[in-house]
């Protein structure tokens, strides 16, 4: 008997569906010599502290460094506190009868580093040593499925990624149970101050910004503003200077020549520039920039748009959700014109489709080197049928930037006029003259929502014309504005560093904040922990928030980049880089931040009189969540 391990009951439904296997069973379906059983999702963690003997929370208990670590069965708060979860204990039962039954293990959690993960604490734990192999799609279609398993990978192939995977546990936990008892000590113990590795420089992003914005002192500024009227057709142009005093303003505004002041030619056009500026395509959607266009689009949240999205993964509708990479390689590139033809009768897309049928497609998005453990979201074919509102939106989000990354770009003409009255004015305009990819979501007005004009008139330079009026404006200085989902989910990528291009910004993804694959859960961390809340669309940190910041920010493990340095390492291991010299560095990184934050978290409020005592210091260990 073959034994097949998917992630969770329904994914190991359907692969047993894909068999012809339909004998149900306690835990497991059987069929065609195969037995499918699951998880749900993480069945073992990374056991508590008190299990290497560091019973209560003492400052003499830190920090907490394990010679080896332990698995432990997940835990569900009672009345009692934290006990094993009893279904989890029972369907661990069930897998180790089927594993030593088993003649073959084949592995079909999630292909990626939690799947992976996933698998081998299970593994682990049961004490198992027989081999096993790994099927490994990026499609949940009958054909897929079909092709992987005719596929199947030894399982050591994936040992580097079980490493990286490893690490990133280890490291989580070293963190965050020593940053988290240290400082909610330090503080006097009476509240569990949360850290993490991602979460902590996460929360230090929205405050800095949150801060920034409150502090933020906005500066009076003046500028000139003129009609200029071209054989009826009237344009706006805007002072080159400002003034920084409504004084010095008035003074230039009054020598301006309108029409009003009796001038009949009152500006003098001294240039036009003229430039045709051709727009790229967008690369295709990740996990991270699908998260960000719903958010902008409709307001979903990170967390809302990746379960939307494995929903339609696991109907087989889109291809694996998790992703990092905004690419493919030549091989799904072969398969794209027929992804397009699927949508010919979409309500909103056919057209487009059509359009592209008679195109030769752009290949921005084709480049196999780029290609991580999956390529890039693409819709896989399968025609949806009675959708949610939420889910047809997403999936349409999915469909429109497959046709966007592969038609041609968009061409535009940029104009530029120069007008001399009294002093210089500048008047900007777009004109599109090929919408390209923009005309899948007809979205070509993006661009001008910042133009004063829609479309300029033709003008020579040297020409005089009449002013039909003219401004004297008062403007401010404004500062950034408030993270929401979507600009936070752009900043982690960079470690906060605002970069527009979506290429470089894509590069800088192997040492971002996180991964794709965890962003939305250490935004809802922080949401839990109740260190941000929502305000509209935007993230604002509460006062718990600010006053954990305000100890931690120039502490190591507030520091984004730092962080981001770590995920590009754990991505080194998945290529066969050190796994000790990791672990040595996030052993030192532990014993500095336990230090630091046992005496900078006295600043959160401890009164005298518990300073003396807090050695003394014990609590009920909560459940923690340490990322």
């Amino acid at each position: 008997m073959k034994v097949i391990i998917a992630e969770k009951p329904s994914v190991g439904r359907e692969l047993a569906k894909v068999f012809g296997a339909n004998t149900r069973k306690d835990g497991y379906i059987e069929g065609k010599g195969y037995s499918f059983t699951w998880a749900f999702g993480h069945l073992l963690q990374l056991a508590p502290p008190q299990e290497y003997g560091y019973y209560g929370w003492r400052r003499t208990n830190l920090p907490m460094l394990p010679q080896k670590f332990k698995l432990s069965i997940r835990k569900v708060k009672t009345k009692d506190g934290f006990v094993e979860d009893p279904g989890v204990r029972k369907q661990l039962d069930i897998i180790q009868k089927l594993f030593d039954e088993a003649s073959e293990i084949i592995v079909a959690t999630d292909a990626g580093r939690e799947g992976e993960l996933i698998f081998r604490y299970i593994y682990s734990y049961l004490k198992c040593k027989k081999p096993f192999k790994r099927l490994w799609i990026s499609s949940q279609t009958d054909e897929a499925i079909k092709d992987g398993f005719r596929n199947l990978k030894p399982g050591s192939e994936y040992d580097t990624l079980f490493s990286s995977a490893h690490c990133r546990s280890v490291s989580d936990w070293l963190v965050g149970m020593n940053a988290t008892q240290a400082l909610s000590l330090s503080a006097g113990g009476k509240d569990v101050l949360s850290l993490g590795r991602v979460q902590t420089p996460t929360l230090a992003m929205i405050c800095a910004r949150y801060l920034e914005i409150k502090n933020f002192v906005p500066k009076i500024y003046y500028q000139i503003a003129i009609q200029v009227d071209k054989d009826g057709q009237v344009f706006k142009a805007i002072s080159a200077d400002s003034f920084d005093t409504k004084e010095a303003g008035e003074e230039v505004f009054a020598k301006v020549r309108d029409v009003a002041s009796g001038f009949a030619a009152g500006a003098q056009i001294v240039d036009v520039e003229a430039k045709p500026r051709k727009e790229p395509p967008p690369l295709l959607h990740d996990l991270s920039s699908l998260q960000q266009e719903a958010n902008k689009k409709y307001g979903y949240t990170a967390d809302q748009t990746l379960g939307l999205l494995q929903n339609l993964y696991e109907s087989k509708l889109v291809t694996y959700p998790r992703t990092g990479s905004r690419y493919i390689g030549d091989d799904v590139f072969a398969t794209v014109p027929q992804l397009i033809s699927s949508l010919l009768e979409h309500p909103a897309f056919g057209k487009q489709a059509g359009n592209l049928q008679e195109a030769k497609l752009t290949k921005r998005s084709v480049n196999a080197k780029k290609v991580t453990d999956h390529h890039a979201v693409l819709i896989t074919g399968v025609k949806p049928t009675h959708l949610s509102k939420d889910h047809q939106a997403v999936y349409d989000l999915v469909a429109g930037r497959m046709l966007e990354a592969f038609h041609q770009e968009c061409i535009k003409e940029i104009t530029k006029i120069t007008v001399e009255s009294e002093i210089l004015f500048t008047a900007n305009g777009t004109v599109i003259r090929s919408a390209g990819w923009r005309s899948v979501f007809n979205d070509t007005e993006d661009d001008k929502k910042d133009e004063d004009n829609t479309a300029l008139p033709k003008v020579k330079k040297g020409e005089e014309l009449p002013l039909a009026d003219k401004a004297l404006l008062e403007k401010q200085t404004k500062p950034k504005a408030m993270y929401n989902e979507a600009s936070l989910l752009k900043a982690l990528e960079t470690c906060g560093k605002d970069i527009e291009d979506e290429e470089l910004r894509d590069a800088m993804k192997d040492s971002g904040l996180g991964t794709p694959a965890t962003r939305a859960a250490i935004i809802e961390t922080l949401l839990t922990r109740e260190y941000i809340i929502r305000e509209k669309r935007n993230l604002v940190p509460t006062a718990k928030g600010l006053a954990v910041y305000e100890v931690v920010k120039d502490k190591q493990i507030a520091q984004a980049e730092l962080t981001g340095q770590w995920e590009k390492r754990l991505e080194e291991i998945r290529s066969g880089a050190s796994v000790q010299e990791f672990k040595a560095e996030i052993l030192d990184y532990t014993r500095n931040i336990t230090q630091e934050l046992l005496v900078a978290g006295i600043s959160l409020g401890q009164k005298p009189e518990q300073k003396a005592n807090s050695n003394a210091t014990d609590l009920v260990e909560p459940e923690i969540n340490s990322k």
